[in-house]
């Protein structure tokens, strides 16, 4: 059974560092959240190491950009392992092949195709239509507030010539403000679902905590996983992926779930134990808001 608590200070010392989600814990993706900023900073002041692991389809440096935009200071972070950066790797390396169909917003996600020069050999990547493509790379949907069926016409084209699918982002919605938008996870979804395959880099799946794991490693610090906390909202993602990598969670209430978890401050015990039994879930800890 999960313990709430009121702060993370409760239990950080019990860490050595925390794998933090962004969207839903640390922003609203617009801005910050003040407390959440707050927690991290008396965390990294106290020795604490703070990866932030995002299933954004930016690379690093682009996540670090936009934090900045959204006032989140780099004093509340150590290091960035997103989502972007293990795809990346893996359609540089072929993963869908050299030609590729692109789904996403251009002028935002342009930078996911720039040359990753860590890669001894990377293949030339080819924007094409799609069907001249050998695979498709999803960063997003074309409109996020569209329902994701309006793909079915291209992914059952996209079925019959055999395609992956190249999934960036693995989350299903996320909210901007007070706005739900779809992501790419739910275009994925729909082309598995349709008998495709798609090829999942992010949270909850392996490639990104192993590349936060290396991350961490990169800042001179050989942490083991029993003292490493996973923070976030999703628990489809965020939760899932700590449990199924043996690590502890803390469970955001007041994200994505805020409403099925009744939480204004925090969350209603018997509401968030009706929850977490529908979802099958089971975080270490759970609170309403990062603080």
């Amino acid at each position: 059974m999960t313990q709430i608590i009121t702060a993370l200070s409760e239990v950080s010392d019990r860490y050595k560092a925390l794998f933090v989600d962004l969207w839903g814990c640390v922003h609203n993706g617009i801005t910050a959240y003040p407390e959440a900023v707050a927690a991290l900073q008396s965390y990294r002041a106290q020795g604490g190491i703070v990866v932030l692991v995002t299933n954004s389809p930016k690379p690093r440096a682009g996540v670090g950009e936009q934090l900045t935009q959204f006032n989140v200071p780099t004093d509340a972070y150590d290091t960035i392992a997103t989502s972007g950066d293990s795809a990346r790797s893996a359609m540089f390396l072929g993963a869908v092949g050299e030609k590729v169909y692109f789904m996403g917003e251009w002028q935002r996600d342009a930078e996911f195709f720039e040359p990753l020069k860590l890669l001894e050999h990377p293949i030339h990547i080819e924007r094409v239509p799609l069907d001249q493509a050998e695979g498709i790379v999803c960063c997003g949907p074309f409109d996020p507030h569209a329902d994701p069926d309006v793909n079915r016409p291209d992914f059952l084209l996209a079925k019959q010539n055999g395609l992956k699918l190249l999934c960036a982002n693995p989350d299903i919605v996320v909210d901007r403000g007070e706005v739900r938008e779809w992501c790419a996870g739910a275009l994925a979804r729909l082309y598995t679902e349709m008998g495709g395959e798609s090829l999942y880099f992010g949270k909850p799946h392996p490639p990104i905590y192993d590349l936060a794991r290396r991350r961490l490693m990169a800042l001179g610090t050989d942490v083991p996983d029993s003292e490493i906390l996973v923070i976030g909202d999703g628990p489809h993602t965020d939760i899932a992926g700590g449990i199924g990598e043996g690590l502890d969670s803390l469970f955001i209430t007041g994200g994505l779930a805020a409403s099925e978890t009744k939480t204004s401050y925090q969350p209603d015990p018997d509401a968030l134990s009706r929850y977490l039994e529908m979802e099958k879930m089971d975080p270490t800890y759970s609170i309403g808001r990062l603080r």
